[in-house]
C-alpha cells in the first residue's frame, strides 16, 4: 500500500448520498455494463459454490467477494484517472480540484479505502445499490452499520466463534452452521439469478424490455455470523430528463432513500 494510501483518512462527505451516473451512450458502452454485471452474477455463483464446500471456510468465500469489489473499484479509479488515480482523489479532497473526474476518483477511491477497512471490521454492511436507466446507470456505494437489513439470509460459521460449548452441543453448533451455509449458498444462486434478469443480455433482449432494471443487496458480518441480501429494485422514469453528456456524481434518487427505509432498521447510519 503507497504512502498515499496509508495518509488516507476516508472521508463520510464523499460517499453520503451520492451515486455515479455512467452514460450508456452506444451499444458498446452498453455491451460492457452487461458484461461487468455478469462479473457480479458470477461472483454470487463463486461464492455459493465456495458457501457449499466444507472444506472452504466462510470467511474465505466471504473475503473472496470483498476482494473482487474492490478490484473493481480500483480498475474504475484507473479507468477514470490512470495510475495516478490516488493522487488525482487526494488533489479532489484537498479542494485542488473540482473536476467531474476527480470528483468520480475521489468516489471511487473512498469506496476501495472503505473496502479495505470493511474487510477487518464486524457489524458492518456493504448496501450497494445498481439502477439501469434508458441512456445511463448509477452506481451508490454504501455502507450502514449494523450487519443485517430487514430481509437479510444469515448463517453461521461455528469455527469463528469464541464461545466455548461442550462436544454435545459444539457438534450441533458445527452441523446447524453448515446447513445454514448451504442454505445461503442456495439463497446467493438465486441472486445472480437476479442480476442476470435485471440486466439482461442488449444482443439478445429488446431496447423495450432491458432499458430499467436495478438491484439492491448487502454483505454484513458480525462475529461469527455473516449476511447476505438481494433483490431487485425498480427505477423512477422520471428520475433523469435526458442523456448525460459524461459520467459524474449525482444525488442518490428516490430508489436509494426507500431502500434505506425498507431495508435498514431505524438507528442504522448510512455512509
Amino acid at each position: 500500500m503507497s504512502g498515499q494510501r496509508d495518509r488516507f483518512g476516508g472521508s463520510m462527505d464523499v460517499l453520503f448520498g451520492k451515486a455515479d451516473l455512467v452514460p450508456l451512450p452506444d451499444e458498446e458502452t452498453e455491451r460492457l455494463f452487461y458484461e461487468n454485471m455478469m462479473t457480479v452474477a458470477e461472483a454470487q455463483e463463486l461464492k455459493a459454490d465456495m458457501l457449499s464446500d466444507p472444506d472452504i471456510s466462510v470467511f474465505e468465500a466471504h473475503e473472496r467477494q470483498l476482494e473482487g469489489i474492490a478490484t473493481s473499484y480500483e480498475r474504475r479509479c484507473r479507468q477514470l484517472a490512470g495510475d495516478d488515480y490516488e493522487e488525482t482523489a487526494m488533489a479532489y479532497q484537498r479542494g485542488e480540484r473540482d473536476d467531474h473526474v476527480g470528483a468520480l476518483t475521489a468516489y471511487y477511491f473512498e469506496g476501495l479505502w472503505r473496502m479495505q477497512q470493511y474487510a477487518t471490521i464486524t457489524d458492518t454492511m456493504f448496501f450497494p445499490i445498481i439502477l439501469r436507466y434508458p441512456n445511463c446507470v448509477t452506481v451508490n456505494i454504501r455502507f450502514a452499520s449494523g450487519h443485517t437489513t430487514t430481509k437479510s439470509l444469515v448463517y453461521e460459521s461455528p469455527e469463528h466463534s469464541t464461545e466455548e460449548l461442550d462436544d454435545k452441543y459444539a457438534e450441533r453448533y458445527y452441523n446447524e452452521g453448515l446447513y445454514s451455509q448451504k442454505q445461503a449458498a442456495k439463497a446467493i444462486r438465486e441472486y445472480a439469478q437476479t442480476v442476470r434478469e435485471q440486466f439482461p443480455n442488449p444482443d439478445e433482449v429488446p431496447f423495450e424490455e432491458r432499458k430499467y432494471g436495478g438491484i439492491v443487496s448487502a454483505i454484513g458480518r458480525n462475529g461469527p455470523v455473516f449476511s447476505t441480501m438481494l433483490e431487485p429494485v425498480e427505477p423512477d422514469p422520471d428520475r433523469f430528463s435526458g442523456p448525460p453528456d459524461h459520467p459524474m456524481l449525482v444525488d442518490e434518487g428516490p430508489e436509494a432513500k426507500q431502500t434505506k427505509r425498507e431495508l435498514l432498521p431505524d438507528d442504522s447510519f448510512v455512509v
